[in-house]
């Protein structure tokens, strides 16, 4: 089906960010995998480019473009198969936080660089004993004349490693009932002392994607550095948790087009019995039924980015779309690598990292039994 999204500017910009990423990034990234690591200039060289965080105003470094222009990032990101740089975990997820909730001086001084790529930003909220209940979390910020105070641990942390900012979930009230009213967002910069950057995690797949431990030992932040007002983390959590779920959705999308290519131009070649594997009609059945999925879905999610757009409340929505892009997209990577049969199990055929890649994403960014539980908490009321 003919998309209507994007307009003749977005396009242009998509051949742009096309360029870029097969001069600067494609040829290089089968070595950052085998490294584990993207190279932290790629940052800067992507910044450079006008590629991060384009939706920012220029007052902020960046040029006020729309949030298509995220879309056709993202989509790009995922059509080449790359889960190592996260662009949009910075750009789409982490940045819009303190856009939306910092003050006038946080906003000076943070986002210019995160639009430059001389900031890179990651967001803390997972603990080794609280995952998707965000009320569990142990981490404290206690008050201290015109500082907190930050004790705690956090894990599983995109861009751990190589952030120069992270925002982190901690508990400024341990005693407030409800315990999420107790909750607030506090910015931390690398470098202060008592934020303290722990060992890369090894992972089944996203080999190159810098996930770590980090913990904080009476780490002091002055108090200026929380976001917004204090109590009001859990809250700001939830209102970002929309765009965050969209996030997921369009690059799951994006991955179904790539792997069904990808698998299309493999059992057109690959000949089995005399006759290539798409003659046997299992093949074609097979192919249909996946081409439908990822119409049907691509459908789907550009309604919800259209209102999106247009500020609408599309939270169980994008809770739908989150659960099912991920869950059938890993169903899609699955499907294709059989038609691959022993060469899908080799790391130099590209649907062999897809496999291990796509696994995570029913797990990151609230699982898919969260997603089910957010949604019929609604249905049912």
């Amino acid at each position: 089906m003919k998309r209507t999204l994007f307009s003749s500017d977005h396009e242009m910009f998509r051949d742009q960010f096309k360029k870029f990423m097969e001069r600067e990034i494609v040829p290089h990234y089968d070595q950052w995998e085998k490294e584990g690591a993207v190279p932290r200039e790629l940052w800067n060289k992507t910044g450079g480019q006008g590629f991060v965080c384009p939706w920012l105003p220029e007052e902020y470094g960046g040029v006020g473009a729309d949030f298509l222009y995220s879309v056709i990032e993202i989509e790009e990101i995922a059509n080449c198969g790359i889960t190592g740089f996260a662009l949009n975990l910075h750009s789409d997820i982490v940045v819009p936080y303190i856009y939306n909730f910092g003050s006038e001086e946080q906003k000076k001084k943070w986002l210019p660089g995160t639009a430059s790529g001389e900031i890179v930003t990651a967001v803390a909220m997972t603990e080794p004993d609280a995952g998707s209940d965000l009320q569990g979390i142990r981490t404290t910020a206690v008050k201290d004349g015109d500082h907190y105070v930050i004790n705690g641990q956090k894990t599983f942390i995109s861009n751990g490693l190589c952030n120069d900012l992270v925002i982190i979930a901690a508990k400024t009230d341990p005693k407030a009932q409800p315990a999420y009213k107790g909750v607030s967002l506090i910015c931390v910069e690398a470098g202060t002392p008592g934020y303290i950057k722990g060992r890369k995690l090894e992972k089944i797949g996203w080999h190159s994607q810098d996930t770590a431990e980090l913990s904080f030992e009476d780490c002091r932040v002055p108090l200026k550095n929380c976001l917004g007002e204090e109590g009001q983390g859990f809250i700001q959590l939830m209102k970002e948790l929309q765009q965050e779920r969209l996030v997921c959705a369009v690059g799951c999308a994006a991955g179904m087009w790539r792997t069904l290519e990808m698998t299309k131009e493999y059992i057109l070649e690959r000949k089995a019995f005399g006759r290539p594997i798409a003659a046997f009609q299992n093949t074609r059945f097979k192919m249909a039924e996946m081409y439908t999925m990822a119409e049907v879905t691509q459908a789907f999610v550009d309604r919800l980015i259209v209102e999106h757009m247009a500020h609408h409340n599309v939270d169980v929505e994008t809770s739908m779309a989150k659960w099912w892009t991920t869950e059938n997209l890993k169903k899609i990577v699955d499907e294709c690598l059989q038609f691959f049969g022993g060469y899908g199990y080799m790391e130099e055929y590209p649907i062999a990292r897809a496999y291990r890649d796509v696994r995570v994403q029913t797990i990151f960014a609230g699982t898919t039994e969260i997603q089910k539980e957010i949604i019929s908490r609604n249905l049912l009321k």
